[in-house]
């Protein structure tokens, strides 16, 4: 559903290298491009408006104007109730590497198109100096 275009997102390379491993290499469609995709960058100079594995967030969901604030994580740590999202998810494939102010974009498991904008980044480990997370 989603076209990513180069220059859209940015990767750490730390979380490209992780991400790449992730799943025995299947990743979801939407993921792996994303990983083609992105522009890759040094966990020192990641700029502190991109979301990072391990990002706080606040997103305004489209159509309905709610905020919500989502963790992105690995798989092993997600709490979906608690707000922590996988970025195997749709919702969480579509944050990643997104900067404060663009839209993400997902299908739901049923098919509906989802929209949130990024509304800003609450926590970023690298904006931190946690390189390592």
């Amino acid at each position: 559903m989603s076209a990513i275009l180069s220059g859209e997102r940015v990767l750490t390379e730390l979380d490209f290298a992780r991400l790449s491993r992730l799943g025995d290499g299947r990743l979801p469609d939407d993921l792996a491009a994303g990983l083609a995709a992105a522009d890759l960058t040094s966990s020192r100079e990641v700029p502190t408006d991109v979301v990072t594995m391990y990002s706080q967030v606040v997103i305004r969901h489209g159509g309905t104007g709610t905020k919500q604030r989502l963790t992105l994580c690995y798989p092993e740590d997600a709490e979906p109730s608690e707000g922590f999202v996988s970025v195997l998810s749709p919702v969480g494939a579509s944050l990643l590497g997104l900067r404060v102010g663009a839209t993400a974009r997902w299908q739901t498991p049923h098919g509906d198109e989802r929209c949130a904008t990024i509304e800003s980044i609450l926590f970023q480990p690298e904006a931190s100096g946690d390189y390592t997370l």
